[in-house]
């Protein structure tokens, strides 16, 4: 990336700031939002009770000596930040660090009762849920797709990737301290859209031939329109294969996991319509390889993809283009950093070993590769409210062959 002494790295320590009201309101709400959703024994509240005490009071404590993911943590950068204030590291990593101390104080990672058992699938079932009105949303929209079928393919093509775009909206992270966020402007238009780009990359081999790699941001509702997009490339044979990188555990709430998946193509499957035929297609991918789940432990990571290690690289490398979803891995394809947003986006990506999409709504400080004309109009309606209000999102691609 640039070297730009000028795009300092996101800290939470400045009060007032977006970052400092993430680590001091927004995971203390989702602490309390996770001990009220189950049923958790004594044990698992007093170990709540000290991370709360500890992420909002405390300093940064080193994993425990049989951690499963202990050596992994001390690579990442746990040593260097050990007995510092969580509110003094860098954002993305104190962020990261939060979710890995929640799994932790709710058993998670251990060998009782509660190992594996997802801190946030009931909020992620809601969504799904015939009987929530995120569901009843979720039904609108794949009903949507029953007249959506007798469209043009381009017509088709642009709709699901819209969808997939906007779907990010559905973050519940965002959601538990954005109250009233659903009710916002459905669609104030894109800072940036390179929708294009990304088609030409995608038309660049052989029909049936290209590779896509989509890297998930959330699940549930976000989850859905991305798998409905990878099915209608595959159906019309703008790619022959996708892998859809997923987290290898719960994380940052709403976060996509393996069995996100499953619930969402089940979702699908039993919607009726075009939607169930959409899900049936992406099952019968996955049993015949054209669609590969991933959950590479380095999605999982506190740092940016350009310190990604070398098996993802070289599968990135090898791919007709990946779109990364989601303002996360948005903050961690550019470099979590207060870039000035006229920043090239071509520039601080260049380090990506093969052609990269982003497809993501703001919800953080973190933008690139606006033209000045743009930003200027954003200040003047909304002062800097656009950068974290996720009713703005961008679509920005850079080629690098």
């Amino acid at each position: 990336m640039p070297d730009t002494p000028s795009a300092p790295l996101l800290l939470g320590n400045q009060p007032g700031s977006f970052p400092h009201s993430v680590l001091a309101e927004r995971h203390p709400a989702i602490i309390k939002q996770v001990r009220e959703a189950f049923p958790y024994e004594p044990g698992q509240h007093r170990a709540l009770d000290e991370l709360l005490a500890n992420c909002t009071k405390g300093e940064i404590e080193p994993l425990p000596a049989d951690a499963h993911d202990r050596d992994h943590w001390e690579i990442w950068g746990l040593r260097e930040y050990t007995g510092r204030s969580w509110f003094d590291v860098p954002w993305l990593w104190s962020e990261s660090w939060f979710y890995r101390s929640l799994l932790q104080a709710v058993g998670y990672f251990g060998t009782g009762p509660w190992q594996g058992i997802d801190p946030f699938r009931p909020f992620k079932l809601a969504e799904l849920d015939s009987a929530e009105l995120d569901s009843a949303e979720t039904d609108e929209e794949l009903a949507a797709l029953d007249d959506l079928t007798g469209r043009p393919a381009a017509e088709q093509a642009q709709a699901l990737l819209h969808g997939s775009l906007w779907g990010n909206r559905a973050d519940l992270g965002f959601r538990l301290s954005a109250e009233g966020a659903r009710d916002a402007d459905a669609a104030p238009g894109l800072v940036a859209d390179d929708s294009d780009r990304l088609w030409s990359l995608l038309d660049t081999t052989a029909p049936g031939d290209g590779t896509l790699c989509l890297v998930a941001d959330n699940a549930g509702r976000e989850l859905v329109p991305d798998l409905l997009l990878i099915a209608h490339l595959l159906e019309s044979g703008r790619i022959g294969r996708a892998v859809l990188h997923v987290k290898p555990y719960p994380y940052y709430v709403s976060d996509a996991t393996t069995a996100d998946v499953v619930d969402a193509l089940r979702r699908l499957t039993g919607a009726g319509g075009a939607a169930a035929t959409y899900g049936r297609q992406l099952w019968s991918a996955l049993a015949d390889g054209r669609l590969t789940l991933r959950a590479h432990p380095f999605s999982s990571a506190p740092l940016p993809y350009e310190k990604m290690p070398g098996d993802l690289r070289a599968e990135f490398a090898s791919a007709t283009l990946t779109i990364v979803k989601g303002d996360l891995n948005y903050r961690r394809l550019v470099g979590d950093r207060l870039w000035e947003p006229t920043t090239s986006f071509a520039d601080v990506t260049a380090y990506f070993p093969g052609p990269v999409a982003a497809l993501r709504t703001l919800k953080s400080d973190v933008i690139t590769g606006l033209d000045a004309r743009t930003e200027a109009a954003l200040v003047v309606a909304e002062e800097q409210r656009w950068r974290t209000s996720g009713t703005h999102a961008l679509i920005q691609v850079r080629n690098n062959r």
